[in-house]
């Protein structure tokens, strides 16, 4: 059981804050807790819309024992539904993203579904007594599209995802002009040895970025720091920097080159899809952190592309450098601090969180470890 003395975190003033207990981070009882009161309730973020072109075109999401398929129907519409048949509970498919051909079919006994999911022909049917093929459709997952972007909830009751996160297209649109028209460029995984709440956290607070390392300190010197600023808005929260006028930017010359932005701006949505902009960059990306166990996260990293005009070297190289430069320093910074965590001289810190809510505050990671804790402790989500 999570103890009781944890009830009382909320009523710190964050000004001076101690962090949430270490044991947050590892404990197999309170990732348990999460995954009922957080991801089982939560909008997980699958595609873009421009991955699923054609009728048939389907892209395979799995989170915590839960496989789903989002399919482009012959109406042009996307389902989600569980991606297991109803005869014997036989995963249907096992490619992360692909095509087929009018029909889904079961690789054991060949079941086989309509793009809608609803059952086409189960063999030797007509032997079964009472059988009716309509009872034994696929399941259907609740999923929305918000901002061109695919997401799927486990939670019939859930808050609409455009009601949880009122505002964030408005906000995020004018740093992503070509949000409409994108074409998918490639996906990378990384499984990192460390609790989600430890990537997130290094996701959004800026404290670290000048201090930490040369890749970080090479994002820094493309922003104006002193104007970045981390914003709270309940279930998403952004951080922007203003950019600084530069010659180049990773490895590339930055004059008569298209791009998104010149800032660099985040958007984060609970409880773990980022979308981002680097300065200069014509692309864009996301960041989602997928829990596997309470020391254990699937990073997925997405970069997309505009479909009207071809991709720029700068793009191609700020792409490159995240994955190959500051993704891996990231990731050297999550496994440290959750060795650390497990450390007898470690139990709560103190959030850096200033009354001005600067550019080096933390004000951010306390907000997230308080949506968190509420949903741990009072049913809030």
């Amino acid at each position: 059981m999570i103890r009781q003395k944890t009830l009382t975190w909320a009523s710190q003033d964050p000004e001076h804050a101690l962090t949430l207990p270490a044991r947050y981070f590892y404990e197999q009882d309170i990732f348990d807790r999460e995954v009922e009161t957080i991801f089982a309730k939560s909008w997980h973020f699958v595609c873009h819309d421009s991955e699923l072109v054609e009728p048939g075109d389907f892209i395979k999401f799995d989170i915590l024992g839960q496989s789903v398929l989002l399919v482009r129907g012959e109406d042009g519409g996307v389902r989600a539904m569980h991606n297991v048949c109803r005869h014997r509970g036989t995963q249907l498919i096992q490619e992360r993203r692909g095509s087929v051909k009018g029909m889904i079919t079961c690789p054991y006994h060949a079941w086989s579904y309509k793009l809608d999911g609803a059952l086409r022909h189960a063999p030797r049917c007509e032997a079964l007594a009472g059988f009716d093929k309509a009872d034994y459709g696929l399941v259907p997952v609740r999923t929305e599209c918000y901002a061109g972007f695919h997401f799927v909830n486990f939670d019939p009751d859930a808050t609409a995802l455009a009601e949880d996160m009122a505002g964030a297209e408005e906000t995020m649109r004018p740093y992503f002009p070509d949000l409409d028209d994108l074409r998918f460029v490639e996906e990378v995984d990384m499984m990192v040895d460390a609790n989600w709440k430890v990537i997130v956290d290094n996701a959004i607070e800026g404290y670290h970025f000048k201090l930490s390392g040369p890749h970080h300190k090479d994002l820094a010197a493309l922003i104006d720091f002193d104007g970045y600023e981390m914003t709270p808005h309940g279930k998403w929260w952004d951080f922007k920097g203003p950019p600084r006028k530069v010659e180049t930017a990773f490895g590339h010359k930055v004059a008569g080159e298209k791009y998104q932005t010149d800032w660099f701006y985040n958007i984060q949505l609970w409880p773990t899809t980022t979308i981002y902009a680097f300065p200069y960059a014509d692309a864009i990306g996301t960041f989602n952190q997928i829990p596997i166990g309470p020391e254990k996260t699937l990073l997925r990293f997405g970069h997309y592309v505009p479909r009207s005009r071809p991709q720029s070297e700068l793009s191609a190289a700020a792409i490159k450098w995240f994955n190959e430069k500051l993704g891996p320093e990231d990731i050297d910074l999550n496994l440290w601090v959750q060795a650390g965590l497990h450390s007898d001289g470690f139990d709560q810190g103190r959030y850096l969180i200033d009354a001005e809510r600067s550019s080096n505050s933390e004000h951010l990671v306390h907000h997230f470890h308080k949506m968190v804790h509420d949903a741990l402790h009072t049913g809030k989500r």
